[in-house]
């Protein structure tokens, strides 16, 4: 199976997603928030924030697993991102958001999670383009499945048509 076969571009509710994992965008007090962190708490259930409380802090561009309580996922994998607008968009917060992408993907090989999906991690309230975003997002994990062979399926699971289309853009680029 090729590395393009195990990627796949969707516009969806992220919390009705039957996969192993789900990708929470969390931030790093891992303190329920807005956003989709917010539609992942409300769809799991108290339990989920309980968890996370007791787990305290995930540092940027890092990740750590949580069950997935209510949801059809089995997992959260929680990573925070960067925050684009604190005036340092440079070579280190990029590699910082590439990061949580490749930290949530290690820690899946850890615990074999075959399927997982992401959001758009850094492009709600921490303000990164999404088109930026979408580059890096890929590039990380496409990095990721070329090295394992753990993920059978990563699903860029987007809010709107806009950034499905965009992701599905860079997934018809690739060859392998």
């Amino acid at each position: 199976m090729t590395v393009r076969d195990r990627l796949e571009a969707t516009r969806a509710d992220i919390t009705t997603l039957g996969v192993d994992a789900i990708v929470n965008a969390a931030n790093t007090g891992l303190i329920p928030g807005g956003g989709v962190d917010g539609a992942i708490r409300r769809a799991a259930g108290p339990d989920l924030t309980k968890e996370t409380a007791r787990i305290v802090r995930c540092p940027t561009g890092g990740a750590v697993i949580t069950g997935g309580y209510a949801l059809p996922a089995r997992h959260v994998i929680h990573t925070a991102a960067p925050i684009w607008g604190d005036g340092q968009h440079g070579d280190v917060q990029k590699a910082l958001l590439g990061s949580c992408y490749t930290s949530v993907l290690r820690l899946a090989d850890q615990h074999r999670i075959h399927t997982i999906a992401f959001p758009a991690i850094g492009t709600g309230i921490y303000g990164w383009p999404s088109e930026l975003a979408a580059k890096i997002a890929f590039d990380a994990v496409v990095s990721h499945l070329r090295a394992s062979k753990t993920q059978r399926r990563v699903i860029f699971c987007c809010f709107n048509d806009e950034d499905r289309a965009r992701y599905q853009a860079l997934i018809d680029t690739l060859t392998d």
